[in-house]
């Protein structure tokens, strides 16, 4: 039986009259209306010179980064967040090849590596040109922007967390234990460290060096496993030891806290909040992020994220963000009763901005029992020129002491507090 060397395959052994058909331009197969024109177009437009910068050098056999840009930004358009994934829409999609510009196909390495070492150092500046040239055509007014936020949960477990408060609580226990400890070997070898009863992690490295001495000039070898004594020294020297490791650890913690109560052991950036979707119902507390947005015209025009649980303190640094980045400057902040706070009211007016804010106590406010409260402060009349409140029995509450409370942020507020003159046979009081 002859044998023949197949040179090339036959593409119709399973069909009689094919004809393979390959397109010589992939253009011509994309509608001219289709969205990867319209991205495509607009980054060959942006100035990506600091996306080059964090290049050592550019391979030219590989795909640049302007083009790891437009199928990165592509495949987030279209749902495409992993990096495997994008890697098989530039092998089978035909909207990604005409993105490639013939160049070979990036593997999912390449992708995650430019994804976290190129695109995210560059990813405000490449956000504030985008907005920046909506607002050039006139597709946002640069006028009034909308702002809100929203927790995104972290990919960590929950039962990694780290609080800040425990960890400062077991370094006081811990100190007490040194300080007793240090007493103790000041007793046994004659060794003093620290001054005036105050142990600093210094003192203890010190101490392990003149024990270390001690156990050279004495010549005592450590022993170790079943059946073994170990001395004194070597006790103190492996309790000391273990008091360093355990101090290390707990001033590791706190500093990689901040000024956060909590982070996770896996995502060291992660705080643990209280989300919105609460399937136990228990409250519990899982690692997250607070996303801010800001919409002007359905285009998200600039986003911040952050530690923050709550919206109250992210809005000034959402604003300053903003005025850092865009070349315009909106006029006017609306924002839902979650940013309500004297500090934004403050900031917001300073900066020469009006806000429109909802009020915490807006929708109580126009109850029938909040208005009939004579309680309260918003339902007394006010008079500016002597300073003072009449309250339902007619009588005046004057200015009695002026408190001043610091927030976390470190802005100062001062309260008025308004005292009655006299409460005496008041049928009101009750």
């Amino acid at each position: 039986m002859n044998q023949y060397n197949i040179l090339q395959k036959d593409y119709t052994i399973y069909r009689k009259l094919y004809q393979l058909k390959l397109p010589l331009n992939l253009e011509y197969m994309i509608p001219s209306n289709d969205s990867v024109r319209l991205l495509s177009q607009f980054v060959e437009e942006m100035d990506l010179s600091d996306l080059y910068m964090t290049y050592s050098r550019v391979k030219e056999n590989q795909a640049s980064p302007r083009k790891l840009l437009k199928i990165i930004l592509y495949g987030y358009m279209n749902g495409l967040y992993s990096s495997r994934d994008i890697e098989s829409a530039c092998h089978r999609d035909i909207n990604f090849m005409f993105l490639l510009e013939g160049s070979k196909a990036p593997d999912h390495s390449t992708i995650a590596r430019f994804r976290t070492l190129h695109f995210a150092p560059c990813a405000e500046q490449i956000l504030a040109q985008t907005t920046n040239f909506l607002y050039e055509i006139g597709e946002i007014s640069g006028e009034s922007i909308f702002i809100d936020g929203t927790k995104i949960e972290a990919s960590s477990n929950k039962f990694t967390f780290v609080w800040k408060r425990a960890v400062t609580k077991n370094m006081q226990k811990l100190f007490t234990k040194i300080e007793n400890f240090v007493a103790e070997c000041s007793e046994l070898y004659g060794v003093r460290v620290g001054y005036r009863n105050t142990i600093k992690i210094k003192d203890l490295k010190k101490l392990r060096k003149k024990l270390y001495r001690i156990k050279k000039a004495e010549n005592i070898e450590f022993v170790h496993g079943c059946g073994k004594r170990k001395t004194a020294l070597q006790r103190s020297i492996e309790q000391l030891e273990q008091y360093l490791g355990k101090l290390k650890e707990y001033t590791q913690k706190i500093h990689i806290c901040g000024n956060r109560n909590s982070y996770s052991k896996t995502d060291e950036d992660a705080t643990f909040m209280r989300m919105k979707e609460d399937a136990m119902k228990n409250g519990q507390l899982k690692p997250a992020y607070n996303l801010q947005h800001a919409v002007d015209s359905g285009y998200i025009a600039w986003l911040t994220i952050g530690p923050q649980p709550t919206d109250t303190t992210t809005l000034i640094p959402l604003l300053k963000s903003m005025q850092e980045n865009l070349n315009f400057k909106y006029l006017k902040i609306v924002a839902d009763s979650g940013y309500e706070s004297e500090e934004n009211y403050s900031f917001i007016e300073n900066n020469g901005q009006l806000s429109f804010i909802k009020p915490a106590n807006y929708e109580i406010s126009k109850t029938r029992k909040y208005q009939n409260d004579i309680s309260r402060i918003e339902n007394m009349e006010y008079n500016y020129d002597g300073d003072y409140y009449v309250c339902k029995n007619n009588r005046r509450l004057y200015a009695n002491d002026i408190k001043k409370r610091k927030s976390k942020t470190g802005y100062v507020s001062t309260k008025t507090i308004y005292t009655c003159e006299n409460c005496n046979n008041c049928k009101f009081k009750a």
